[in-house]
């Protein structure tokens, strides 16, 4: 699966993982605001890498294995954010996401027959330093976002998006370089 290859959705080995993992995005889930140390040391428990203790996701955050996300020093999600990551996920330093911003990594065939084999396979999701993606952002597998970018609320990203920029709409398309100042 991480490798890119075909993979089964069904594989008891798989499916085993993904309720494990639902299990702790259930109890993070649970936890009330105020417990930050408790929700912080969950976090470190369901994501393959925290950077520091300044990583915060607002509830509810979902994710399907958690082991396959990667967030960089001072990480911010907003609420409803949701991780389908079958794929790596890797998100840089300093990195802002709106709520209800979705990134998937799974793929499933167009063709009703190969898709209700329940084969699949998956695309890593890279995020760079300094980027900010509004709220209600979709995110598609196999793409890059470069470092310092902003991805205006609502977009769907189903390409490369270059560092330095802003990008919006769907498809997301860049519409400002920024100059570095």
């Amino acid at each position: 699966m991480l490798a890119g290859e075909v993979y089964s959705a069904v594989d008891p080995d798989l499916l085993r993982e993904l309720n494990e993992a639902k299990d702790l995005v259930f109890d993070y889930n649970q936890l009330r605001p105020s417990q930050r140390a408790e929700r912080l040391a969950l976090l470190k428990r369901l994501l393959g890498h925290v950077a520091d203790d300044e990583a915060f996701i607002n509830q509810p955050f979902y994710c399907d294995y958690g082991s396959h996300i990667s967030v960089g020093r001072r990480f911010f999600a907003n609420f409803g954010f949701t991780v389908l990551d079958e794929a790596r996920v890797t998100i840089g330093d300093d990195c802002f996401i709106g709520p209800h911003v979705h990134i998937y990594t799974a793929c499933h065939s167009t063709d009703p027959t190969e898709r209700n084999t329940r084969q699949e396979w998956a695309r890593p999701v890279t995020i760079g330093d300094n980027v900010w993606i509004g709220g209600s952002v979709t995110i598609l597998p196999g793409v890059t976002i470069g470092s310092g970018t902003t991805i205006g609320a609502g977009s769907v990203v189903v390409n490369d998006i270059p560092s330095g920029v802003v990008a919006v709409g769907n498809p997301c398309r860049v519409v400002k370089q920024l100059v570095k100042a």
